[in-house]
């Protein structure tokens, strides 16, 4: 009998994020814009992080003692910096390939990351629990979004909280993360993102409060030519971050 459960997986993207997987770590290669980006979201979430937790973000190890889970993780572009800055990380893509770029990459770095190839609703079920859970660039890959925030928020511990980025579903996102990054300059691959699934800020925020959560920061994030730098800005046109914490009670 075939296995009817629901699911926030979307094959088409995980075969084609599989397709890609030798190439997480060349900073040169397809997910060039993902090295370009990791500096202003990794300083993000280390700042927000402290600041919740009581931390010194300039300590060398400020989140000591925390558990992070970073779903979607894909070749763990973030999960190294989390685990060296002290977080005891869990790993989690649907893509087995991905999960095992990761493994071989940590092991060759010497960094300790728990990577499984599994997805947000296995673990929910598995009763895991996280003080931070990383939803950093997935929501627009999964095959509902509204299911996949729940599964996440179940896995927050009463004081936890969770990271989201996206690109917001506008005519200048259109322009600039799909036709501008994919077809004209070529930092991704054609096919990367599908304009339809992109989403609004307001449809997180409602996805957010369905799971029981709320937005309590957001900030945008555009890339300065000049500077050949991702930077946070006012600007949430095209690509934005959120912080969610628990509505109260």
């Amino acid at each position: 009998m075939a296995d009817t459960r629901r699911t926030s997986i979307d094959n088409a993207e995980v075969e084609r994020f599989s397709a890609l997987a030798a190439e997480w770590w060349n900073p040169n290669g397809k997910f060039r814009p993902l090295h370009k980006f990791n500096p202003v979201r990794l300083a993000y979430i280390r700042d927000q992080v402290a600041q919740r937790f009581g931390r010194d973000p300039r300590a060398a190890h400020p989140l000591k003692g925390l558990r992070f889970l970073d779903i979607g993780c894909g070749g763990g572009l973030l999960c190294e910096p989390m685990a060296r800055l002290g977080a005891d990380v869990v790993g989690a893509d649907a893509s087995e390939t991905n999960i095992e770029v990761a493994k071989l990459h940590a092991g060759e770095s010497r960094v300790s990351v728990d990577y499984r190839a599994t997805t947000a609703e296995t673990l929910a079920e598995e009763g895991e629990k996280f003080d931070v859970v990383l939803n950093m660039e997935v929501v627009e890959h999964v095959s509902d979004v509204g299911f996949f925030i729940g599964k996440c928020a179940e896995m927050l511990k009463p004081d936890g909280i969770m990271f989201v980025a996206t690109i917001n579903r506008t005519l200048k996102a259109l322009g600039l993360a799909i036709v501008g990054a994919e077809y004209v300059l070529r930092w991704l691959p054609r096919g990367t993102h599908q304009f339809g699934k992109l989403v609004r800020p307001e449809e997180l925020e409602q996805a957010l409060s369905s799971a029981g959560l709320r937005i309590a920061d957001r900030t945008g994030v555009v890339y300065s030519p000049l500077s050949d730098r991702w930077q946070r800005s006012r600007d949430m046109d095209v690509n934005y971050m959120v912080l969610a914490e628990r509505l109260p009670a």
